[in-house]
């Protein structure tokens, strides 16, 4: 009976610890699948801008869009590795069938002297995107300088329509370099989760097993 109350202990202890291992292992195969479909999604060919763009389905959607680039625009405040604090240039283009779109165009290096945004007649291909970076730590803007991408805000600002095409290519092309468009950045941490909760559960079964050790130890 000594051995009781530590035996159930340790193994309510590690099931629960391997349950959320196994757990983790799920989550990893089903980021995995996203992130090969988001991957897959992103080099599809291009396609018209949808008249009604979904938030969800549409992430990512390669498109095509050609219009006149307003020569205005807001710079967001953005750090990139190996480059290190940049500006995006977030701007409108005005298609030929009337629509007024956001467009991100890519980034300038905050030495740059050359802040203007480019105007003219353009070809955008890039992929729709909602980014949603802000958080109650965000400032607000200062200006025409963001501190993180808001679609709808910045469409309300720019009277534009509250979706984001990210540019991989504008032709002509201009000073602003385009960033690329992958699914580098979304974390997939899940692996790393599963080993912790594996090797959490391996502790609980060595303290299990010390314990019960000493429980004999003292009653022998």
């Amino acid at each position: 009976m000594r051995y009781l109350f530590p035996a159930i202990l340790g193994i309510c202890g590690i099931a629960v610890l391997v349950s959320l291992g196994t757990w983790q292992l799920r989550r990893l195969a089903w980021k995995e699948g996203m992130l090969a479909d988001i991957d897959a999604r992103i080099a599809a060919a291009p396609v018209a801008v949808p008249a009604t763009p979904d938030p969800e389905a549409d992430r990512y959607l390669p498109v095509e869009a050609e219009g006149e680039l307003s020569g205005e625009g807001l710079r967001v405040l953005a750090s990139i590795k190996q480059i290190g604090a940049v500006h995006r240039f977030i701007t409108t283009l005005e298609t030929y069938d009337g629509r007024v779109l956001l467009v991100d165009l890519g980034y300038r290096d905050m030495i740059s002297a050359d802040a203007s945004f480019p105007q003219g007649a353009v070809k955008v291909t890039g992929n729709l995107h909602w980014p949603d970076e802000t958080d109650g730590f965000t400032p607000a803007p200062d200006g025409e300088l963001w501190f993180a991408r808001d679609v709808p805000a910045m469409a309300d600002a720019l009277g534009a329509e509250p979706l984001l095409i990210v540019a991989r290519e504008v032709r002509p092309g201009s000073t602003i370099t385009p960033l690329p468009v992958s699914s580098e950045g979304i974390p997939n941490d899940h692996l790393g989760y599963a080993v912790t909760w594996f090797g959490l559960a391996l502790v609980w079964l060595g303290m299990t097993l010390f314990l019960m050790w000493r429980i004999k130890r003292r009653t022998a």
